[in-house]
């Protein structure tokens, strides 16, 4: 396979920024996305130019490393994550542009790479359960019905990649911080920080620049991991009730 690609090219967050073209052949259909911008790399080196810069770690769409938009979706084509879509979903002759989340959030490290430490931080307001120390608690001291349990997993499928924020036009990490708020507010373990938590976590996703949501459900469609648009609606009624809550109290 011959490929004609067009990739982001930034040396850091303080410099211009321009599309590169590449052309690449002996593409094998059953390669990664990612294991064909190794070959492309190896090539660069090769040649004695500067390799092309993007994030990995586990290849096995677990991590959420991978991020980037292909062809001006996130992840490509398929509802998967770069690390785990193959070149059997291109044609021998395609033009692929390859650039990074574009969000005011995710300032670019270097070329594909961008920062996602604004996540972090929004996990660091909330996105945790307070635990006394000592010794592990019994496996079934605290039961926690099926119905719960099962929203609860289906939430913590998030990985944290960021293409909700990427395929959101106004790069919104509202899916994002739902999923992590949904996650732990359903589970009884999560109930003594309920109200804390999402206050505290909707206001960090806010200071750290991300943007409004308007509800288009892009996010959701992007997804790697299917996290469901309905997250969003849950998470506005926990911060709705925890607002009127705090309120009485005052």
């Amino acid at each position: 396979m011959k490929l004609t690609l067009r990739i982001w090219r930034q040396h850091d967050a303080d410099t211009a920024g321009a599309m590169a073209t590449y052309e690449i052949d002996g593409i094998s259909e059953d390669m990664s996305f990612l294991e064909m911008l190794d070959q492309l790399n190896e090539e660069l080196i090769l040649a004695g130019d500067d390799p092309v810069a993007f994030d990995h770690d586990c290849r096995e769409g677990i991590c959420g490393a991978c991020g980037m938009v292909i062809n001006g979706q996130a992840h490509g084509p398929e509802r998967t994550t770069a690390c785990q879509l193959h070149m059997r979903h291109f044609s021998d002759g395609d033009t692929i542009d390859v650039e990074p989340w574009r969000a005011a959030a995710f300032p670019v490290v270097k070329d594909l790479v961008v920062d996602r430490s604004a996540f972090d931080r929004v996990i660091g307001a909330g996105g945790y359960v307070s635990v006394p120390t000592g010794a592990a608690p019994e496996a079934h001291a605290t039961p926690v019905p099926k119905e719960a349990a099962d929203l609860a997993f289906e939430h913590a499928a998030c990985i944290g990649c960021g293409a909700c924020v990427a395929a959101c036009p106004n790069g919104s990490a509202m899916l994002f911080t739902a999923a992590k708020v949904v996650h732990l507010n359903v589970l009884p373990q999560g109930a003594p920080e309920r109200e804390s938590r999402v206050l505290g976590m909707v206001e960090a996703m806010d200071d750290q620049g991300f943007g409004g949501c308007t509800n288009t459900g892009e996010c959701a469609t992007a997804c790697p991991k299917g996290i469901p648009l309905t997250a969003i609606a849950a998470m506005n009624r926990e911060y709705l009730r925890a607002s009127v809550k705090g309120n009485r109290r005052r």
